[in-house]
């Protein structure tokens, strides 16, 4: 499918996460990586694509950091107000996408703001797998290792059959009002949310797992960033 025919989509990036174990003394979307901040790198990701509408960040409403960026002022950037949880940022960044023009059967797709080496090959094949699917999906890989199940007590419980066992990543892509359904009916419910696809499921939807690369790292732990700034080092 050329990019022409590709489905046009809204962006969201959920960024008022602390990042507690990175350590750092900011969070981890605000640290350098190649001379940019990490957030600065995911959003070039989608920025330039011919079918991107406009990408809503929301922040927490202290964020000290993000209005000292370049991109803040960038006008396909717009912001919503974060929550405590990443459901309460998504939901605020629906509500601002709405705001923004974004109709109930727009593709949505929402982003780790702290995965900043997503391939626009993976993002191509996203939305052109899921261009006519009824229910959307997301980027994972099949899991690698051999997987434990632990007891409380630390120990080895039993070894986990990886042959149907996938890594979830982002970009995940759903319709906007379907979305913003399963996400409110879910925190109603008090259900545990830990991606946008699991809350699909929880709806009753099976979200259909696009295979993407395994290098779409995300930023959650000091080595983390060590492995992308290699990573990134050996690309230039």
């Amino acid at each position: 499918m050329n990019t022409s025919e590709l489905p046009p989509f809204w962006a969201l990036i959920p960024a008022a996460g602390i990042g507690s174990r990175m350590r750092a003394d900011r969070p981890k979307q605000y640290l350098q990586l190649a001379g940019k901040s990490i957030i600065e790198h995911t959003l070039a990701c989608f920025l330039d694509h011919p079918q991107l509408r406009a990408v809503v960040v929301s922040l927490a409403v202290d964020d000290p950091y993000w209005p000292n960026l370049g991109c803040a002022s960038d006008p396909r950037i717009h912001r919503a107000d974060g929550g405590v949880e990443r459901a309460d940022s998504v939901l605020s960044g629906l509500l601002r996408l709405s705001e923004l023009g974004a109709q109930e059967q727009d593709w949505v797709l929402v982003h780790d703001a702290a995965r900043p080496n997503l391939a626009r090959s993976d993002l191509d094949l996203l939305l052109s797998e899921l261009a006519d699917d009824p229910v959307g999906g997301l980027l994972a890989v099949p899991a690698r290792d051999t997987l434990k199940r632990a007891g409380a007590d630390g120990r080895v419980q039993a070894t986990v059959d990886r042959s149907t066992i996938w890594q979830a990543f982002t970009p995940q892509m759903f319709r906007l009002g379907e979305l913003q359904h399963a996400l409110a009916d879910a925190l109603i419910a008090g259900v545990a949310i830990t991606d946008e696809a699991s809350a699909i499921e929880w709806a009753g939807q099976a979200p259909r797992l696009i295979e993407g690369r395994s290098d779409n790292l995300k930023v959650t732990r000091p080595e983390d960033l060590r492995s992308l700034a290699s990573l990134w080092h050996l690309k230039s």
